[in-house]
């Protein structure tokens, strides 16, 4: 037998979340049965698979040892680097600028130093993470930047912190702003561009499409306001009305005016001798605009945040970024005109 209480962090999820989470060798097929026979209780009462724990609930669970063990704890967290730019911080939750070159997250080719792992370091060795207390939270990211983008990302301390932050995300009741600089003169000093994306996970990029191609378009909305241009490039301030992969980058592409410096989106070609072989984009500003009740995160109604310096805005501003004069005019590329044969092309090959 063996008894455990659930936590604050660990309050609202189902049965079996909480036990899958809390015991990772416990098989789901011997856990389902354990429920289903009463060899798994909450506060001494049968309980279901969809149970929602509060917090010191106790679950006691009448199983055998081996199937209950707990590995000894390798936090990998503490191979990351102690570097991080801290915009705010409170008792629920960071703001950090994240570096261009850091990954948010581990991936299949980078595993230790992300900023999740700096995070986690940073409040594991100030006192405030204690993952051996943990059964299931771990600190998390709200949101994501490319690796190579810079700039503002949130990090939930707890769960409730994460739950309310998530669900203000997913209403749009968190704003975001970018910075970013664009070949190129804009048509018009600020507007509202929409259009469809489709996500090529494979090929790790994305197509805008004026119209809907097939379930996978998603809509997106991107406002821009132009803020400063001169040579051949322009200083924008973007407002992300909807949050989907590479949108900036790859829907100002769209109509003609790639970042500075991706040659994802953009070419080579013309970001030659600019000195940037990176997007110059910046997520620079949030604003908690809350509609709804906002609990323990209600402090933060209205708050804005914003970073004091974003280096590309301030050298463009100083007349330190020029493109050279026999770099081609920037041009909609290819790949993102042929939205519609590239995936008729993909869905053929599929269908061989």
């Amino acid at each position: 037998m063996k008894q455990v209480t659930v936590g604050k962090n660990d309050a609202g999820q189902r049965m079996d979340k909480f036990l899958t989470k809390t015991f990772r060798d416990l098989p789901q097929s011997l856990m389902y049965r354990a429920i289903r026979k009463k060899d798994i209780k909450l506060n001494g009462k049968r309980c279901e698979i969809s149970t929602r724990v509060a917090e010191g609930d106790v679950v006691t669970l009448y199983l055998p040892d081996d199937a209950l063990t707990v590995s000894k704890p390798v936090y990998e967290f503490l191979t990351a680097s102690r570097k991080l730019d801290i915009v705010y911080e409170d008792e629920n939750l960071l703001l950090l600028n994240k570096p261009v070159g850091l990954l948010v997250h581990p991936d299949d080719r980078e595993f230790g130093d992300t900023l999740i792992f700096r995070v986690q370091r940073y409040l594991y060795e100030k006192g405030e993470y204690r993952p051996d207390e943990e059964n299931s939270f771990t600190p998390a990211l709200v949101n994501r930047i490319d690796r190579n983008t810079e700039g503002i990302v949130i990090a939930a301390k707890n769960a409730a912190a994460l739950r309310i932050l998530n669900d203000r995300l997913k209403s749009r009741e968190i704003q975001k702003y970018y910075l970013c600089l664009v070949h190129g003169t804009m048509p018009k000093q600020q507007d509202t561009l929409t259009g469809y994306l489709e996500k090529n996970s494979d090929q790790n990029r994305v197509y805008i499409s004026d119209r809907r191609e097939g379930d996978a378009s998603r809509t997106i909305a991107t406002a821009y306001k132009v803020l400063e241009q001169h040579d051949g490039l322009s200083l924008l301030e973007i407002h992300l009305l909807t949050g989907r992969t590479h949108q900036i980058r790859a829907h100002l592409a769209s109509i003609g005016h790639p970042l500075l410096g991706d040659g994802k989106y953009g070419t080579n070609a013309i970001n030659k001798g600019t000195g940037f072989s990176h997007q110059a984009l910046c997520s620079y500003r949030l604003v908690f605009d809350f509609q709804t009740p906002a609990e323990e995160l209600e402090y933060l109604r209205g708050r804005e945040f914003s970073l004091s310096s974003v280096g590309f805005a301030k050298a463009f501003a100083a007349g330190e970024i020029v493109v050279p004069k026999e770099n081609p005019l920037p041009k909609m590329p290819k790949q993102v005109k042929n939205f519609t044969k590239s995936a008729k092309i993909k869905e053929k090959s599929r269908k061989k």
